[in-house]
């Protein structure tokens, strides 16, 4: 959807929500479009504890990342949106608002945003 202002076109922002159980807690998914990029937020909790954004660069094949804020000894925003970015080949900022008491919820809630992306790509 293209919005028209002062004679340029732009695309609008949109939202797509979605939530899984995961290891008996529910996560939820909240994504913004934006130009050129995307937002994520993933938690169980309304509350936004961090954030990264990483993006594709011509002089490595892996993406610059970095978190604007936060715990820096938290690395897995950073680390999944590095994913993304590669994976998308766009600008992804992420908030990983999900305490890091289990090691494989990080990995279950990765398999879980990809699925999303092989079902909705136009959401991302």
């Amino acid at each position: 959807m293209n919005e028209t202002q002062n004679g340029a076109v732009s695309d609008a922002i949109t939202v797509h929500n979605f939530s899984e159980r995961i290891l008996e807690q529910v996560i939820h998914f909240h994504v913004m479009k934006l130009s050129g990029g995307f937002f994520l937020w993933v938690g169980s909790s309304p509350v936004l504890s961090n954030m990264a954004v990483s993006m594709s660069s011509k002089y490595d094949s892996m993406p610059l990342s970095t978190l604007i804020m936060g715990d820096p000894s938290n690395t897995a925003p950073n680390s999944l949106a590095q994913r993304l970015a590669k994976k998308t080949q766009k600008q992804v900022y992420v908030s990983y608002s999900l305490p890091m008491t289990d090691s494989n919820i990080s990995l279950l809630v990765e398999n879980r945003i990809k699925k999303e992306l092989e079902l909705h790509p136009e959401h991302f």
